[in-house]
């Protein structure tokens, strides 16, 4: 089922009644989400990524706008109307029912043409419960249950209705990391067996790009940029999109161009063509460093991080504006730990170049 958001709006009134002022969560939001698809909306809170979601399901009310399902307009259907399955951050499961139970309901209250036998209730609840490998727990409540194992309750009772769109809403924050990373696999595997069109809201942009088709990042309301999750990581639109995609995060420096070269302090990086003369804002990504000992860029040695196949060299240099750079190299490199500097090239296609007013992305070619 595709899914199109046109202009999509909410604007809140202020708690302040004195004050006046709106509170936009969403500002003119469009998109058109493909049939089949995964998609993450990737946010810090506050971004508008869930009132996002509230909307698609109809539990909030766009201020302007429209929402289609296929060529279906939706805007001002009633939830239980739209065809969603709805699966919320805090399972929302019913206590008092089991396992079977809780699936069972959403079948339960189905009315007129749509509703079903007691048999066909069962055949689609266990059908479900196999989907998400809980089969054997359906006569458990949830208090017997592990988090990931109420978190799949809380799934199969969305799939049970075969929506036409399945909407997530930060369904692992309550996991801890290793069943977060099994969940969120066993997310992807059902939306690709099942084929529902899904939207998957997430603060984490690691879950975002792992097992998104395609990911919506979004600040104060806006849509920042839109795209397949490593497109997006290798081309990013903004400084705020280039810093919140990544781990570790990104490197930002103040640095300089002139006369076709990127400076950091004294040390000229890179070779740029396209640029006029001015202050900018430096990005490189940790992979971006190559370690030479005549290499351009010169830091301070902090600390060598250990981390299996890979070793992360934590440096500083007067011009960044984190507290240290993290460089990510190959562990069979060999690192002279008795040097108090560093010394680095840099890759081009890892280095990334923002306006420092506006921290929009300055386009370059490599000389």
């Amino acid at each position: 089922m595709k899914v199109v958001l046109q202009n999509l709006t909410k604007i809140f009134p202020s708690r302040d009644k004195k004050a006046g002022k709106e509170v936009v969560a969403v500002n003119d939001f469009t998109f058109e989400i493909p049939d089949g698809k995964l998609i993450g909306l990737l946010g810090p809170s506050g971004c508008g990524k869930s009132t996002t979601l509230y909307m698609i399901s109809g539990l909030q009310k766009p201020s302007s706008g429209r929402i289609f399902f296929g060529d279906d307009d939706v805007t001002e259907l009633s939830t239980e109307n739209r065809g969603i399955g709805l699966v919320f951050q805090n399972y929302a499961l019913y206590p008092h029912m089991t396992v079977k139970q809780n699936i069972l309901f959403p079948l339960q209250n189905l009315k007129g043409a749509d509703r079903l036998s007691k048999e066909e209730m069962l055949t689609r609840a266990y059908e479900a419960a196999k989907l998400v490998q809980i089969d054997e727990l359906m006569e458990r409540k949830p208090s017997e249950l592990s988090g990931g194992q109420q978190q799949r309750v809380a799934i199969a009772r969305a799939l049970v209705k075969m929506p036409r769109v399945l909407l997530l809403d930060e369904p692992l924050s309550n996991l801890d990391a290793r069943l977060r990373l099994q969940t969120r696999e066993e997310i992807r595997r059902i939306q690709k067996e099942t084929g529902i069109t899904t939207v998957f809201v997430t603060h984490d942009q690691e879950e975002a790009m792992s097992i998104s088709d395609m990911i919506v990042v979004m600040k104060l309301g806006v849509v920042q940029q839109i795209g397949k999750p490593q497109e997006v990581y290798e081309d990013p639109a903004n400084l705020f999109v280039a810093k919140f995609l990544g781990t570790p995060p990104i490197n930002v420096l103040d640095g300089r161009v002139q006369g076709g070269k990127v400076y950091i302090g004294n040390d000229a990086i890179l070779e740029v063509s396209g640029v006029a003369d001015q202050d900018v804002i430096v990005g490189i990504r940790p992979e971006g460093f190559e370690l030479n000992e005549n290499g351009a860029l010169h830091c301070q040695l902090s600390n060598v991080e250990v981390m299996g196949r890979d070793v992360s060299v934590v440096s500083t240099n007067p011009a960044s504006q984190n507290p240290f750079i993290r460089s990510i190299i190959d562990a069979d490199k060999r690192l002279d730990l008795g040097k108090q500097t560093v010394s680095y090239n840099v890759k081009p296609h890892k280095v990334f170049l923002f306006h420092r007013e506006t921290e929009e992305r300055i386009r370059y070619e490599v000389k």
